[in-house]
């Protein structure tokens, strides 16, 4: 599943990071819809507003179904036969459609038959590992790998926090495909466009963390296919629809649990995010001071270990395989004690009974 994402890109970054080539193979810029919609965020979650790419088909009869528009709208997809006069009272969580139902639900399957393909638009999404032993849940951001540049350099997990801070200007975006759909209240009012991600089996590199991840549509030509539902049919667009292994994640902070938080420190590395340590009262650092002077600390004969930040890491070493713990020594323990049975002198055992 997908149930949050990042898109924090200033509305004009946003739209160079969407340029494409028109059917006549000139390079272009999609034109926004309702551009003041658009709430740049760390952290959307459903019932937000996120920007999409379509085929300008769909507002413009006469227009070229390969030119672009990029137009905010509602995650979680309203029918457009609802009946209610409030898109809450669905009880339904439209956030997600299933690659595998979308032609038996006639929630997707209607506006699917209709073209209304889009692709939604993100730095990256997050998933939640949850560990098995403790039932905690580590939060990673998963997004495109970036292609260096000299502006940003080497682009990583492990990089630096000055590198993070160059890297926005030539950020791949990640492109998921999506239904979206055209709700009008039963007693007049302003439409109401709003999607879903369609989601898929995950790919080998993230089944680790979650079964489920959304359909990445991989490339300009996965892209142009999927938004042109003027030339390309419903069935042939499908085909694009299936897990992409052309990803990469790092662990982040809980503090992107709340969907309420809204900073970078939500898809920042575990590792460059600074721990705010708690301020002492004036009454614990006079206890404190005396402790140091009373109380010297012994050295420490341990060997020095290496620091972990000189280990290089990967993707796949961020996972946390969570194995139950064994009991240390236990089976030593065992062996020995069996041990000393089979030794022990048959006159003190017949004596013992």
């Amino acid at each position: 599943m997908c149930g949050r994402t990042s898109c924090h890109l200033p509305r004009d970054v946003l739209t160079r990071a969407c340029a494409y080539q028109d059917r006549r193979g000139q390079q272009r810029f999609p034109e926004w819809r309702d551009p003041d919609k658009y709430y740049p965020s760390y952290n959307k979650s459903p019932q937000s507003c996120s920007p999409v790419l379509l085929s300008r088909l769909h507002f413009e009869k006469d227009a070229d179904s390969s030119e672009r528009i990029i137009a905010p709208m509602r995650w979680g997809l309203v029918p457009s036969w609802f009946k209610e006069d409030d898109p809450s009272k669905l009880q339904f969580n439209m956030s997600n459609c299933r690659s595998d139902t979308i032609l038996e639900k006639r929630s997707f399957k209607v506006p699917l038959g209709k073209g209304r393909r889009c692709v939604v638009l993100a730095d990256g999404f997050y998933e939640w590992q949850r560990c098995q032993v403790t039932s905690q849940r580590q939060p990673y951001f998963i997004y495109f790998p970036q292609v260096k540049t000299e502006k940003s350099g080497s682009i990583g997990a492990t990089d630096g926090p000055e590198v993070w801070e160059k890297v926005w200007d030539n950020w791949r975006l990640l492109t998921m495909a999506g239904i979206f759909d055209c709700w009008e209240p039963p007693e007049g009012g302003n439409l109401l466009y709003s999607y879903a991600i369609i989601t898929v089996d995950s790919c080998q590199s993230l089944s680790d963390i979650h079964p489920r991840m959304p359909a990445i549509l991989d490339g300009e030509e996965a892209v142009s296919r999927w938004l042109d539902f003027g030339e390309v049919s419903a069935r042939e667009a499908l085909k694009l629809i299936h897990p992409v292994e052309n990803i990469t994640f790092h662990p982040v902070s809980v503090v992107v649990n709340n969907s309420r938080n809204n900073t970078p420190e939500c898809l920042t590395p575990l590792h460059l995010v600074v721990k705010k340590e708690p301020r002492a009262s004036s009454s614990s650092q006079k206890m404190m001071q005396w402790l140091a002077t009373k109380s010297p600390k012994k050295e420490d004969p341990r060997t020095p270990q290496k620091d972990k930040a000189d280990v290089p890491q990967w993707s796949s070493q961020f996972l946390q395989k969570s194995p139950l713990a064994t009991k240390r020594g236990g089976a030593g323990l065992l062996e020995r004690w069996l041990k000393q049975e089979t030794e022990e002198p048959a006159a003190k055992r017949a004596h013992s009974q």
